[in-house]
Order: C-alpha cells, then structure tokens, then sequence
C-alpha cells in the first residue's frame, strides 16, 4: 500500500552520521516542523549499483540543502558495517565523503514497515520460521513534508538505479504547488510554465503546448 499523503512511519535506529560518528537513536521526527527529508532505502553495503546511487546524493546534496531538504540513507546492514564503508575510498569500491546520515535498519523493521523489504517471513509446515525473498531493501525513495507526510514515492526493484535529478525535480515541484497555489503537469521543471487547476487552466495551457 502506498505511503502518499500519510504520515512516515515513525522509526528510532542506529545511524552513521557525518561521515564518520555512530549514534544509536536516530529518527526522521527531529526534522519535523524544520525541514523536509529525501528517505531513500538502498539494498546492501559493498555492491555495486548501490555506491553509485549514494554518491550521487552527495554529489547533489548542496542542491538539496538550499531547498531545505534533508537527505537520508537507510539499508538492511548494522552501523558498523555502514561505517566501514564510509571509511572505504572510492577507488576500493567505497564510499567516503558521503556526509548525510545513513541509517543501520538490521532488524528490518523499517524497511519492512515502509513497504520496501524485498521478501517477507512465512512458516513452513513443520512450522519452522523462514524467510522468502532477499532479506534485503528495494531502491524506496520517499519525499516527506515538514510535517512528517509523505508527498512522494517510487520504488525500485534491486538491479534499477535512481535518476537523483528526478527527486530535485520532485522537490521543485512541491515548492511550486506549495507557494503558487499552480499544479504541475507532466514533464513540469523550475521555470516551467504550470497551470490552474481548473477546466480553463488545463484549456489554456494544453492550447499553448
């Protein structure tokens, strides 16, 4: 079921923060009522697509960071783990210099209560507990308002990478609604014309495009 337009679940976890520092309470509610949060789940430390994805959050993060947007990491591995790969250089595969919070979510509570893990626990008929699937999270990426709502999702299977560019756009867009009163169509960028929602707005604007 999707998350739009409810609340986050509300989580506390271990994370890796600044690129160097554990801490073991960590949650999405101290940002609310001071900035939004871009919350992206990705499935494994140490692989392949994965580092990609989080260095182009960092490479993005100033843009983010002007439009008073959080960013924040989460997968499946303890916060050890994270920091070693923080730790890691680049050209080994790792991932240092990334300084946005990355969430340790071992238990899998978190990932499973955003409706992101890729498989879930069943019994068998012996009743022995198991686990179908990978045990791992799917690429999530949700968008949260100061308010703790969540006002945009996709979801990406394990071998598909994010467009980074697309979340700002996202972002870029919500500003838009939120200011102008405009809604955003199909393909809309900042500097793009929006338009009225009403039957005159969408005459209008399909009329000049």
């Amino acid at each position: 079921m999707s998350l739009v337009g409810k609340k986050a679940p509300v989580f506390d976890a271990p994370a890796v923060i600044n690129g160097e520092e554990i801490v073991e309470s960590f949650s999405l509610a101290d940002y609310i009522g001071k900035k939004e949060v871009m919350f992206f789940f990705y499935p494994k430390d140490f692989t392949f697509v994965c580092p990609t994805e989080i260095l182009a959050f960092q490479s993005k993060l100033e843009e983010f960071e002007k439009r008073g947007v959080q960013v924040v990491g989460c997968s499946c591995d303890t916060e050890e783990t994270h920091l070693a790969w923080l730790l890691t250089p680049k050209n080994n595969g790792g991932i240092e210099g990334v300084t946005y919070p990355l969430v340790a979510d071992s238990s899998k509570t978190v990932a499973n209560n955003f409706g992101v893990l890729a498989g879930d626990w069943s019994y068998t008929e012996e009743g022995d507990l198991v686990f179908d699937g990978a045990p791992v999270a799917f690429r999530g990426t949700f968008f949260i308002d100061k308010e703790g709502v969540v006002r945009h999702e996709t979801i990406n299977d394990l071998p598909l990478g994010r467009n980074i560019d697309e979340m700002i756009r996202v972002v870029d867009a919500w500003h838009h609604v939120q200011e102008h009163g405009e809604v955003c169509p199909a393909n809309w960028e900042e500097g793009k014309e929006a338009m009225q929602a009403t039957r005159d707005g969408v005459s209008k604007y399909l009329s000049a495009n």
